[in-house]
């Protein structure tokens, strides 16, 4: 099991990033390629692959961000935020849904890279420390602010996503406006000054009042939207009793492992929908059904 949004084949060059002549180089390339995004959605062929182009398209006031090398080739994404300024950013429309859909697992991790690394300069064009403008350096991977020096880089901040199993069963939920029928993993954000085994008792504590033990790891994935790691866990429930937060779930149910197998098999009349393939909790609930 690969999780989605993994096994990207770029060399992500770090020697090259602070590198100026290197750079200049590598953007003077000939052979350079630039990912085809509209409105940060990729532009996907019929095998699955990603759309590339020559940096003679990227627009003039694009700045270029390098993603990485491969075959010698270096592969770059342009980020110009007014093409962005005033319109809402897509985070998983039909557009981007399908396009996820189509994309091979390598290439979706191409995708993720660009996509968060160019929301997050979008999100980040002024100074934290003292709110002036900052300037892309490293590549693109950083920024800093010529008034005060502060450097600032791409964050990732962690999300534990799990199960809690009992007797033979895990605990899924339902977001608020979810399609219809759909279940996947509890998740929540890691808070400061906790480990990973603390968010997860605490997420699951709190959203659907089940108290667990005994957390174990399971994987992990980038989500770009905008940029997270997702971390999968399987944890131990003292007990079944389901006491859901209506803030956070419309609701929770606890599901055999031969429904959940299921339902991942496709089968013709299941309880649930389940998460698509490049989520992760697809991946975590496929870890769950076989071990047993």
């Amino acid at each position: 099991m690969i999780p989605g949004f993994t096994g990207g084949t770029l060399d992500r060059a770090d020697r090259l990033r602070n590198d100026a002549e290197a750079l200049a180089a590598a953007k003077a390339d000939a052979r350079a390629r630039l990912l085809k995004l509209e409105a940060l959605v990729p532009e996907v062929d019929g095998s699955g692959a990603l759309g590339w182009t020559s940096l003679a398209d990227a627009p003039e006031s694009a700045e270029l961000l390098l993603l990485g090398i491969e075959d010698g080739r270096p592969h770059f994404v342009a980020w110009h935020p007014q093409a962005l300024h005033g319109e809402p950013t897509p985070m998983r429309s039909p557009a981007v849904q399908a396009a996820l859909a189509a994309l091979r697992p390598g290439e979706a991790a191409t995708y993720a890279a660009a996509r968060s690394l160019s929301e997050w300069h979008t999100r980040h064009r002024f100074c934290a420390n003292c709110g002036s403008a900052t300037a892309i350096i490293r590549a693109g991977w950083a920024r800093a602010c010529p008034a005060c020096g502060t450097e600032h880089f791409p964050r990732v901040d962690p999300v534990v996503i799990m199960i809690a199993e009992h007797d033979g069963r895990a605990l899924l939920g339902r977001g608020r406006g979810w399609l219809e029928g759909r279940y996947s993993a509890l998740a929540g954000f890691v808070e400061p000054g906790e480990s990973i085994e603390e968010a997860v008792a605490r997420e699951i504590a709190e959203e659907a009042g089940v108290r667990v033990s005994r957390v174990r790891y399971v994987a992990s994935q980038p989500w770009p939207f905008p940029s997270q790691l997702m971390i999968a866990c399987i944890a131990e429930a003292e007990d079944d009793r389901i006491t859901i937060d209506r803030h956070e779930l419309e609701d929770a149910i606890w599901v055999s492992r031969h429904a959940v197998r299921a339902v991942l098999d496709g089968a013709a009349t299941t309880p649930f929908l389940p998460p698509p393939p490049y989520a992760i909790a697809r991946t975590l609930l496929t870890a769950w059904s076989e071990e047993g």
